[in-house]
């Protein structure tokens, strides 16, 4: 917590600096030893002493920590190119650097790219799992999530990230959301179809059957890939399904409509690969 003595010493310096009394890179130094949020000061008086060849040569290694804190300001002021230019100098001089990711990561989040701020985060994670500062912003992320339920493309950017990351049942989560939403949009009953056959298990190849149904109904039976879909449910639904009751298996109904619909399809698209097709499907025992 800044004390009145602390803060009148920054206003002090702070009213200095703007009249032309010098001083910017103290007033710079003592904004972050504060840690208090001035960015349009700092981003003002940053860029003149980076701007400055004499005045930057004499910061030394002090350059970067200026450039960390310009970069920092830059986001806060929605002036990006800066924030940008600043990160890109720092990444060549540290390219290994943990520091310069945390701040890829907001400049990300600063772009309103939070699935690929929340992927940036979570591979960050993996190779530093007690990064405090790492795991603050992503919850920040999830947070976000939690308060604009209605951001489709969030939601849409977020499940095809927990997919790239094997995430499958977070994924799945994220798409029942957007069908909740947007119930009419095949897209999202297919990717959930796809991510619950997936996962695998006889409760989730029936669903995901059903999702790919559903997919093959709001598209007026056109979509191959739901087709194909059907078929591939049916073949693991039945290996699961051995041995137990009548009433545990399914109607052949579906999948024969599904096959019909596939053979007539390639007929007339593909019917040099009717023979390829006609093979898979064997293969599947449906």
């Amino acid at each position: 917590m800044v004390t009145k003595s602390e803060e009148d010493q920054l206003n002090r310096l702070e009213a200095q600096v703007d009249n032309g009394g010098g001083g910017a890179w103290e007033y710079l130094c003592l904004v972050r030893k504060l840690k208090v949020r001035r960015p349009d000061k700092v981003l003002k008086h940053g860029l003149a002493i980076l701007n400055d060849f004499k005045k930057r040569s004499a910061l030394g290694t002090e350059e970067w920590t200026l450039c960390e804190q310009l970069a920092i300001a830059a986001m806060d002021c929605q002036s990006l190119d800066v924030a940008k230019d600043c990160i890109k100098v720092l990444r060549k001089r540290f390219p290994d650097s943990k520091r310069v990711g945390r701040l890829e990561g907001m400049l990300l989040e600063v772009k309103g790219l939070w699935a690929e701020a929340e992927k940036a985060y979570s591979n960050f994670l993996e190779d530093n799992p007690f990064d405090q500062v790492i795991h603050k912003r992503r919850d920040c992320l999830n947070k976000y999530l939690d308060t604009f339920m209605a951001d489709h493309d969030a939601w849409r950017e977020l499940a095809e990230i927990y997919v790239s990351l094997q995430m499958y049942k977070q994924a799945a989560f994220c798409y029942e959301e957007l069908i909740l939403s947007q119930p009419t949009n095949p897209l999202y009953h297919l990717a959930y179809a796809d991510v619950l056959y997936t996962i695998g298990g006889l409760e989730n190849l029936q669903a995901a059957k059903k999702y790919y149904a559903s997919t093959i109904n709001l598209t007026g039976g056109k979509n191959r890939r739901a087709l194909f879909g059907v078929c591939l449910c049916t073949s693991a639904i039945g290996q699961l399904s051995k041995g137990r009751n009548k009433e545990d298996k399914e109607s052949p109904e579906l999948q024969s409509l599904a096959v019909a619909a596939l053979e007539k399809d390639y007929k007339q698209s593909a019917p040099d690969k009717l023979l390829l097709l006609t093979s898979a499907l064997k293969s599947l025992r449906v």
